[in-house]
């Protein structure tokens, strides 16, 4: 039998698709506290441990903002 744990909307089966705040921080390059900025600026959604209300950010969450600050910018046409 398998232990679900919700989390916001999403049901998950493992909690290792989860980084805790500081090895999101150190995944992407930044610091814990501009992930938490990101979070209240709605950059990013930080999801909560059921246990604890630790943040967690889902791995593949995280890869697609790399891979969109990743995306060279699409010039603009001059006013």
């Amino acid at each position: 039998m398998r232990h679900r744990q919700a989390f916001g909307d999403r049901t998950v089966t493992k909690l290792k698709d989860f980084l805790r705040i500081s090895e999101a921080a150190e995944y992407i390059g930044v610091s814990p506290n501009t992930l938490r900025n990101w979070e209240s600026a709605g950059k990013i959604v930080a999801h909560r441990h059921p246990m604890n209300d630790y943040r967690l950010f889902l791995r593949e969450e995280l890869d697609a903002l790399l891979q969109k600050v990743e995306r060279p910018p699409v010039p603009r046409k001059p006013k």
